[in-house]
C-alpha cells in the first residue's frame, strides 16, 4: 500500500513541473549555500592556521616556564642538550629550530626604529617559518658572514636603507643590562606581509645573538614542526608532558594564540545561524508549496476521503509528496554546491593583507570540500522537509469528504 501512495507522490509532485522546479530550487539553494558555508568555514580555519604557524611561530614551541610572563632575556631554556636530545628521538617531531631573542634598537644614519632581535640557525630555521621563502631582495644568509642581517621591508623604509648598507644593532646583555652594540650588514629584506614582522623583527645569526646578549649556548625558544598537525591543537597529547619539565614548558599553537580557538568556535556558531535562517525561509517555501499542491487537488481529497480513505493515509500522501520534493530538492542542491565549490577552488578568495584577531591572510583563501558536507547536510535537508511537511499533512487529514468538496468549487 505505500508503494501505491508513493507512487501516487511521485506523480503528483511532477503534475506541475514548474512549481517543484522553484520549490526544489528554493530547497536546493539553501543546502548548496550551508555546504559551501562549512567549507569556506573550514578553508577559513586551515589557512589561518597555516598563517600563523607556518610563518614564524611553528605549530610548538619550547621556552621557560616563566619566559613567556615577560619575555625576560635571562629565562633561556634550562638543560638544553637534554631537551634536544629528547627532540631528536622524539617520532612525533619532524623538525625543530633554536632561536636567541631579545628587544633592540636598529640604527641607520637617517633613522633609528625598535626591533626585536631573532638569532637563528639558517640550516634548520627554513623548515619551521618561511624566511627563506619571502626574501624580495639579496639573500638567506649565504655563505659564513656573521655580520648579515634580514629585516622587513616596511623597516627598511623607515630607517630610508637598501640592500647592502650598514646598520648598527643595539640591545641590552642578559644579567648585567649593559648595552652592546654591532654592525651589521643588510643581506636581504623580507616581506611577510605582516605588519608586525615587515615593522619590527629583524634576523641574525645565533651564534652573533648569543655573543652579544651575553649567552653562549644559551637559546630562548625551540619551534617545533610535527610529522601530524593535530599535536599542536591537542593539549592533551602526551608530547606536551614529556617535555613540559625541569623548569621548562612546551606548548602548542593552540596555547600560544587562544584567541583562534575562539575565532573558531564562533564560526561554527555563526555556521549553524546561517543554517537556520536558511532553512527558515526554506521552511516557507516548503509550505507554500505543498499547500498550493492541496488546494489545486481538493476536489481529490474529497473523493478519497468520500471513499474511505483513513485520514492517516492522507497525511502519509502529503508527506511522501514532500519526500519527493526533498529529494529532488538535495540532487539539486548537490550539483550547485559542488559546482559553486568547483569554481571557488579554481579561482580562491583574496584576503590577502587582512589581519583578524593577530593572523593576517597571507594566501588565497580555498574551500574545503569532505564527504561530510554532502551526507549530513542532505540528510538534515530531507529530515527538515519532512518535519515541516507535518504541517500541511495534518491539514489534510484532518479534511472532511464535504468540506473538501465544498472547497473545490
Amino acid at each position: 500500500m505505500t508503494g501505491i501512495y508513493a507512487k501516487l507522490a511521485w506523480r503528483n509532485v511532477l503534475r506541475n513541473k514548474r512549481r517543484t522546479l522553484i520549490a526544489g530550487a528554493a530547497i536546493g539553494i539553501g543546502l548548496a549555500a550551508l555546504i559551501y558555508v562549512d567549507a569556506l568555514m573550514l578553508g577559513m580555519e586551515a589557512n589561518m592556521i597555516d598563517s600563523a604557524t607556518s610563518s614564524f611561530m611553528g605549530e610548538g614551541q619550547i621556552h621557560h616556564e616563566q619566559y613567556r610572563e615577560a619575555f625576560d632575556v635571562e629565562k633561556t631554556i634550562l638543560h638544553l642538550s637534554e631537551v634536544t636530545a629528547r627532540l631528536d628521538t622524539a617520532e612525533v617531531v619532524e623538525h625543530y629550530t633554536k632561536r636567541t631573542m631579545s628587544f633592540g634598537m636598529l640604527g641607520s644614519p637617517s633613522n633609528a626604529g625598535a626591533v626585536q632581535m631573532i638569532g637563528v640557525s639558517p640550516a634548520t630555521e627554513r623548515y619551521l617559518s618561511e624566511i627563506d621563502e619571502v626574501i624580495v631582495e639579496g639573500a638567506y644568509f649565504e655563505g659564513d658572514n656573521a655580520h648579515d642581517i634580514l629585516i622587513g621591508r616596511k623597516l627598511a623604509e623607515l630607517l630610508e636603507v637598501e640592500l647592502g648598507d650598514r646598520v648598527v644593532l643595539t640591545t641590552a646583555q642578559a644579567h648585567t643590562g649593559d648595552l652592546a652594540q654591532e654592525m651589521f650588514r643588510i643581506s636581504g629584506i623580507f616581506y611577510f606581509n605582516i605588519r608586525q614582522m615587515d615593522h619590527y623583527f629583524a634576523f641574525v645569526r645565533i651564534d652573533r645573538a648569543q655573543q652579544m646578549l651575553g649567552l653562549p649556548g644559551e637559546v630562548h625558544q625551540i619551534a617545533l614542526k610535527f610529522s601530524d598537525d593535530k599535536i599542536g591543537r591537542n593539549a592533551e597529547h602526551p608530547f606536551w608532558s614529556r617535555h613540559a619539565r625541569d623548569g621548562n614548558e612546551a606548548v602548542g599553537w593552540a596555547l600560544l594564540m587562544p584567541q583562534l580557538e575562539k575565532v573558531f568556535d564562533i564560526a561554527e556558531v555563526s555556521k549553524w545561524i546561517v543554517g537556520l535562517i536558511l532553512f527558515a525561509v526554506v521552511a516557507l517555501v516548503i509550505v507554500n508549496s505543498l499547500f498550493m499542491s492541496l488546494y489545486e487537488r481538493m476536489f481529490e481529497f474529497g473523493v478519497l476521503r468520500a471513499v474511505g480513505t483513513r485520514p492517516v493515509a492522507m497525511g502519509r500522501l502529503v508527506v511522501l509528496e514532500a519526500a519527493a520534493l526533498a529529494a529532488i530538492s538535495i540532487v539539486l542542491g548537490m550539483l550547485l554546491g559542488l559546482l559553486l565549490l568547483y569554481i571557488v577552488s579554481q579561482t580562491g578568495i583574496d584576503y590577502g593583507g587582512i589581519e583578524y584577531e593577530g593572523v593576517t591572510f597571507r594566501k588565497l583563501l580555498y574551500p574545503e570540500v569532505e564527504i561530510r558536507q554532502f551526507v549530513v547536510y542532505p540528510i538534515y535537508a530531507f529530515l527538515f522537509t519532512l518535519l515541516i511537511a507535518l504541517y500541511p499533512a495534518t491539514y489534510a487529514a484532518r479534511l472532511t469528504p464535504a468540506k473538501a468538496m465544498r472547497k473545490s468549487f
